[in-house]
């Protein structure tokens, strides 16, 4: 079976150049002089109940299309006013369906922090997302260097984003670093995108409790969330099992409901 990782960030580099010929660094910087500093995304998860982090996902390479006319003016307010602690906006246009132009939306739709999602491996998608209204940014360890990681993370916080690391097993530990604000184990392998949800299970103990631990993918029980709970998670990452309804706000109510 061919890495499906391997193939996007491959993708994600041809992208990201053509955009730095479009917009170039020193103009992303201008941009962002005048950018408000929004709401921590690891305090809002320290201080929520649920710690549900509600995610904008229109496509995914795992099952193709979810809600593929998803409008973000459709979703996001919901998600907001429904309970979510936070939101992740998915930016990838080729896997996923998403691009910077959804962060942006949903910034001017809501106060609550955003996660800007993508597959980061260049400082100049810090200034994009930074720019775009992101509370915080996504570093994946299995697509970057443990020098990488530990280089985009402090750029990451010199422009005030929150850092989420994510990892997938006891391998990508050794990428943690003082920058990194959270950790989230990624139930589904990026190279295969087969789910596992024993994997957060597994990881719990690993991670040091000075970070938030986050648990993405796969979770779509409300009795599973109670269940990380209690070895420690505090934010649960879930995009399809409200993306794949007609509602997705209404569907992220109903399931906060059942662990309040």
């Amino acid at each position: 079976m061919p890495n499906i990782l391997d193939k996007i960030i491959a993708n994600k580099r041809i992208e990201v150049e053509l955009q730095k010929a479009a917009v170039s660094l020193f103009d992303l910087g201008k941009r962002i002089e005048n950018v408000t500093k929004t709401h921590s995304f690891r305090d809002a998860l320290a201080n929520s109940p649920t710690g549900i982090i509600a995610e904008f996902k229109r496509r995914s390479p795992s099952r193709d299309w979810i809600f593929k006319d998803a409008k973000v003016e459709n979703v996001i307010p919901f998600y907001s006013q429904n309970g979510a602690s936070a939101i992740s906006v998915l930016t990838d246009m080729e896997f996923f369906g998403g691009n910077l132009a959804d962060l942006e939306q949903a910034r001017n739709l809501t106060d609550i922090p955003l996660l800007r999602k993508d597959f980061t491996i260049d400082e100049y998608q810090l200034y994009q997302a930074k720019s775009a209204g992101a509370s915080a940014i996504l570093l994946i360890a299995s697509a970057l260097t443990i020098t990488e990681t530990k280089k985009l993370a402090t750029k990451a916080k010199e422009l005030e984003l929150d850092v989420l690391l994510e990892i997938h097993n006891e391998q990508e530990l050794n990428h943690i670093n003082d920058k990194v604000d959270m950790v989230g184990v990624n139930n589904r392998n990026l190279g295969t995108f087969v789910t596992d949800i024993q994997i957060s299970f597994d990881l719990a103990d690993k991670i040091p409790n000075d970070f938030i631990k986050i648990s993405e993918s796969g979770i779509s029980q409300p009795q599973t969330v109670i269940d990380l709970q209690s070895v420690g998670y505090k934010g649960f990452l879930m995009g399809e099992n409200f993306m794949k309804t007609e509602n997705p706000g209404k569907a992220l109510e109903e399931f906060i409901k059942q662990l309040i």
